[in-house]
């Protein structure tokens, strides 16, 4: 199993493919899963959910700098509700990752479910760490995830007739990367940014149309990197065209 941003990247060309099959046939449109036969939340497929979670252990001796904080991590929930090709993605400290990594081990999750049965899914799952030494349970999250096509009206006129052009439509997101819930800057939740969808559905440039700073505006634009689209259609024939979207950050 590949680490799950390189897997993104490997599967650009099969999912822009999908992309443009879909384009000529929106409504037909269904999630499909990665390269490993693993899905993203969304529309046809539900969220794992931690049915028993095991408090992750305080390590012993730390500073209260060293001790606040937060691990997240991301793994596959497989079929049978369990954990599989867990990886960091915030490092908190080697003892507090450890901890938390034993934790979610140990959890029992119920898988998430497609038409009925259960499939291995992607999520992330968090553990906070705070000064008074509150219950460290895991949490689930959802921060890339496949979305559902908007109404048939999103592609015909008031006539009903099929619109001679419609803009890109995002049909998978990531959020951007995660905002430490611990420090002094002032935290906005939403940014604008204006892409370029190549007529495969793919991102090919991205910039930022409403800077936050504080760092953020790079977050947002490696988001939606990551991101992929319905193409531009004109006259039924997929083409490259800019939109702009609004980029939510990991909330914690």
């Amino acid at each position: 199993m590949k680490s799950r941003f390189a897997l993104v990247l490997l599967a650009f060309t099969a999912a822009g493919a999908a992309a443009q099959e879909a384009a000529s046939h929106p409504r037909e449109y269904h999630q499909k899963p990665d390269q490993d036969g693993v899905y993203y939340v969304g529309p046809e497929v539900s969220a794992p959910r931690i049915v028993r979670a095991i408090l992750a252990q305080y390590p012993d001796d730390l500073s209260p700098k060293e001790l606040q904080g937060f691990t997240v991590m991301a793994m596959v929930i497989d079929a049978n509700g369990k954990p599989q090709h867990i990886q960091i993605l915030h490092k908190h400290g080697d003892e507090c990752d450890r901890s938390a990594f034993a934790a979610v081990r140990q959890s029992t999750f119920s898988p998430g479910m497609l038409a009925g049965k259960p499939v291995p899914v992607w999520i992330d799952v968090r553990v906070v760490f705070r000064l008074n030494h509150a219950d460290a349970a895991p949490q689930v999250l959802i921060t890339e995830r496949d979305l559902p096509l908007p109404d048939e009206s999103k592609f015909e006129d008031k006539h009903h007739n099929p619109l001679s052009y419609t803009e890109p439509i995002p049909i998978h997101t990531v959020d951007a990367d995660f905002a430490d819930p611990y420090s002094n800057h002032p935290y906005v939740q939403v940014a604008w940014v204006e892409v370029t969808v190549g007529a495969d559905g793919l991102p090919k440039e991205v910039h930022i149309k409403r800077g936050l700073g504080f760092g953020l505006d790079e977050k947002a634009t490696a988001a939606v990197k990551h991101y992929r689209f319905l193409p531009a259609m004109k006259k039924g024939t997929p083409i490259e065209a800019s939109r702009i979207v609004m980029v939510n950050f990991a909330k914690f």
